[in-house]
C-alpha cells in the first residue's frame, strides 16, 4: 500500500472524482437513473460542497485520487439532518479501513456542523456497504427520509450523532 492522503476537495478535482464515480457506480450495477449517477452535482463537486455545512474528502494514494465522501444537509429534510453522499472507493481502496476513516470524518466534520443525525441511501445488494454503515451505527429504516431524488435507491439508513 502507498501513501494514503485523505484531503478536502479542490476545484481540480471536479473530473477525476466524478470518473471514479461513476466507474464504481457501473461496477456495482447502480441504475443510471434515479441515482447519484445523473446528479448534476457530481460534475462540479467542489462547488457543491463549499455550501454551508457540507464538506467533501477525497482520498489520495500516491497523488492519485481513489475515492471520497461528502456530507451535507439533507435536501429537504429537518434542519438537524445531514446525508453522508457520494462515498465511492475504486477496488484498490477497497478493504484497507480507508472507509471507516472517511464515515468517521464526514460524521465528525457533521457533529462540528451542528447536525444530530446522519442519513444515507444506498443499494440493498451493497452488501459490504451496508456492513460498514452498520459498524458504524447506522440503523435500517422502513422508507426514505427527506427527497434526494435518488428513487431507484431501496435502502435507507439513518445513525444519530449523539
Amino acid at each position: 500500500m502507498g501513501t494514503i492522503k485523505i484531503r478536502k476537495i479542490k476545484p481540480e478535482d471536479n473530473q477525476v472524482i466524478a470518473k471514479v464515480i461513476r466507474e464504481v457506480l457501473v461496477e456495482m450495477g447502480v441504475p443510471k437513473v434515479g441515482t447519484v449517477f445523473e446528479d448534476e452535482a457530481l460534475d462540479m463537486m467542489y462547488e457543491t460542497y463549499t455550501s454551508k455545512n457540507a464538506a467533501y474528502f477525497v482520498v489520495e494514494e500516491d497523488g492519485i485520487v481513489i475515492g471520497g465522501a461528502g456530507i451535507a444537509r439533507l435536501e429537504h429534510g429537518s434542519s438537524d439532518t445531514c446525508e453522508l453522499q457520494k462515498m465511492y472507493f475504486l477496488p484498490i481502496a477497497r478493504g484497507k479501513g480507508i472507509g471507516y476513516e472517511m464515515i468517521n470524518i464526514c460524521l465528525d466534520h457533521a457533529k462540528e456542523q451542528g447536525f444530530t443525525k446522519c442519513y444515507l441511501e444506498t443499494m440493498p445488494y451493497m452488501k459490504a456497504a451496508r456492513k460498514l454503515y452498520k459498524k458504524v451505527g447506522f440503523k435500517d429504516l422502513d422508507g426514505p427520509v427527506g427527497d434526494t431524488g435518488h428513487f431507484s435507491c431501496q435502502a435507507w439508513m439513518i445513525k444519530d450523532l449523539y
